[in-house]
């Protein structure tokens, strides 16, 4: 088990124990040995005019201190390469209400990380920020906006339907210009809040590299936005869109191998279930939509509203698992880069990605790093031979008959999308 403290600095101990990480929240210490998250989101939320409730802000002081955590522990010292086992200490500035959900929060991180968790929630966290004066936005609900091709599909539908979205963005590495992009194009540039976690390791050193608990950041981001709004609205509860398409979102394996460490969680629809009973729990006005639950990624591009800007903007999407690794290139063979793809076919738009680092699919190359192609080409050859069944026999328990069926169907058109792209590229 590997211990985890983060408070504000003040209440990092003179005394420190070489068995626990330190982490400084909201603020630089000057200390060699102690780690600090979120820099700059007291200074960026006072200056976009942000003024967020005790629950909102410390669900955001949560969010960075779990992933502060997931970013400094790193998997490969436990027994499995994978699986840990996380104490995480974190001070909010009100526990109590917290507290009461240590449980269901526990559980919602094991879902989301694959790791176990022990919360420890004490007082002394920072203070929710309270900026000269509020921002009041001409706006109807919040939409994450990743620089994604989901999340630009869901911002120009959102804008063709006449709805006025806050964007929140979570910057990150090669996406942060795209997001404005986006935001400016849609006419959205004055409604996007666009901040950073900034985590900064000591000793330096890169970290743990799945980060499977970032999401949950991202996710805080939009609680405070909705919190916000509806605080300097009607004061009802605000809906969070989270574009993303059914097959990505359910993540099934593509083999047995992939049950962990390949598959995450970040849109599941359990993590979904149990995010937004959280934030009812906490009375954070923010309610989840996953408008794309159903839809394959091509038939979000080809049901879009507005296919002249999708046409002129979808090749300036991100969609690579390994975007920073080949130098803010598209691999072109990772699960989400042969998605991408396939929806490019399927709806039947040429593909304007500047560049695949591996055009040819059908050339392995394993001399440079992973490639997913071989296991979608087998899941695909699966799926057709023996039934979808075959592929998500028990994913799918937790829904009802009806949504199970649904979410069967968008695996297996997902799949189809694939196995059209694999047999264009001789693949199959």
């Amino acid at each position: 088990m590997t211990r985890v403290f983060c408070a504000p600095k003040d209440l990092i101990p003179e005394s420190r124990s070489p068995s626990i990480v330190y982490v400084s929240m909201y603020a630089h210490d000057g200390l060699a040995d102690v780690s600090t998250v979120g820099t700059s989101l007291v200074h960026d939320i006072k200056s976009a005019g942000i003024s967020p409730s005790a629950a909102s802000w410390d669900f955001l002081t949560l969010a960075l201190a779990v992933n502060a955590a997931d970013h400094a522990v790193e998997r490969n010292a436990s027994s499995d390469g994978w699986t840990r086992t996380i104490d995480l200490e974190v001070a909010l500035y009100e526990p109590d209400p917290f507290r009461q959900l240590v449980v269901e929060i526990q559980q919602a991180l094991r879902f989301l990380t694959g790791d176990f968790w022990r919360l420890t929630l004490i007082e002394g966290g920072y203070p929710p920020p309270r900026p000269r004066q509020r921002t009041v936005h001409d706006a109807d609900c919040v939409s994450l906006l990743s620089g994604g091709l989901d999340s630009l599909i869901g911002a120009l539908d959102l804008t063709a339907q006449g709805r006025a979205p806050i964007f929140v963005s979570h910057i990150a590495k090669g996406d942060s210009e795209t997001q404005r992009w986006y935001a400016q194009r849609l006419g959205g540039a004055e409604r996007h809040l666009q901040w950073n976690q900034n985590i900064w390791l000591k000793p330096q050193r890169d970290g743990e590299g799945s980060t499977r608990g970032r999401s949950i950041v991202f996710f805080a981001f939009a609680a405070l936005a909705a919190d916000n709004l509806s605080s300097t609205t009607t004061g009802a509860p605000v809906d969070v869109f989270v574009p993303e398409n059914g097959l990505i979102s359910l993540n099934v394996p593509l083999n047995a191998g992939r049950v962990g460490s390949l598959s995450t969680k970040t849109t599941h629809p359990v993590f979904m279930q149990r995010l937004q009973a959280l934030w009812t729990a906490l009375d954070i006005p923010a309610v989840l939509r996953l408008p794309y639950a159903a839809l394959t990624k091509g038939e979000m591009m080809a049901a879009c509203l507005d296919q002249a800007s999708l046409t002129n903007f979808a090749g300036q999407s991100t969609s690579c698992g390994r975007y920073s690794v080949f130098g803010l290139k598209h691999c072109g063979r990772c699960v989400p880069c042969l998605v991408r793809r396939s929806a490019f076919l399927r709806a039947g738009m040429t593909d304007t990605t500047a560049t695949y680092v591996f055009p040819d699919l059908s050339a392995a190359r394993p001399e440079r790093g992973p490639n997913d192609v071989a296991a979608v080409a087998a899941a695909v050859l699966k799926v057709e031979q023996s039934g979808i069944r075959a592929m998500t026999a028990g994913q799918f328990a937790f829904a009802a008959p009806a949504r199970r069926a649904e979410f069967e169907g968008v695996v297996e058109r997902g799949l189809s999308e694939l196995g059209a792209l694999l047999r264009l590229h001789n693949v199959l």
